[in-house]
C-alpha cells in the first residue's frame, strides 16, 4: 500500500529566502527533531541539484541507527525539488517540495508518497508507529520554520 502525507505552510519570507533555506541540504538537520539522531555523512557540500546523492544516518525507531540515502531527482530553482530514497527504512519514498509566492510571503507544500517494508506487518504498524512519527517530524519542522522565519499573517484586504 502507498501512503500519502500532505502538508502546507505559509511563511512571511520571499520565495528566494525560502529557497535559499530549503535548497541547502545542510539545513535539513535544523528542521529535524533531535530525537531522530539525524546526521549528514556526505552530499551536503553544495546547493541542491538534480542527481545529488545525500547520505545520512538516522535513528527513527527504538534507538536503531540506520543509513538513509536519497537522490535529488528534479530541481527547478525557487519552485520545487524532489527527493527519492535509494536506500533506507522505506520500501518506497518520493518527496515533492513546492514553493509558491503568495501575498505576504510564500506557501511551502510537501507531498510525500511512501510504502513500508514487511508487507502485512508494515501495514499493521503504520497507523501508530510510522504515520504518527512522520506527523511529529513534520509538526516539528513547521514549528521550527515558524521560529526561524516568523508567523505568517494574512495580508489585509
Amino acid at each position: 500500500m502507498i501512503y500519502t502525507l500532505h502538508r502546507l505552510q505559509k511563511l512571511p519570507v520571499s520565495i528566494h529566502e525560502a529557497w535559499d533555506f530549503i535548497g541547502n541540504p545542510k539545513n535539513l538537520a535544523t528542521i529535524t527533531p533531535k530525537s531522530m539522531g539525524f546526521k549528514t555523512l556526505s552530499g551536503d557540500d553544495r546547493k541542491m541539484f538534480a542527481g545529488q546523492v545525500i547520505v545520512y544516518t538516522i535513528t527513527p525507531l527504538f534507538g536503531i541507527k540506520m543509513q538513509w540515502v536519497t537522490e535529488i531527482t528534479h530541481v527547478a530553482n525557487n519552485h520545487f525539488f524532489v527527493d527519492e530514497q535509494r536506500f533506507g527504512p522505506y520500501a518506497f519514498w518520493h518527496h515533492k517540495h513546492f514553493l509558491k509566492e503568495i501575498p505576504g510571503g510564500v506557501e511551502m507544500e510537501d507531498i510525500v508518497h511512501y510504502k513500508l517494508p514487511f508487507g502485512f506487518l508494515g501495514r499493521l504498524v503504520h497507523p501508530f508507529l510510522v504515520k504518527s512519527k512522520l506527523e511529529d517530524i513534520f509538526a516539528f519542522r513547521q514549528q521550527k520554520l515558524t521560529e526561524l522565519f516568523g508567523e505568517f499573517k494574512e495580508p489585509a484586504q
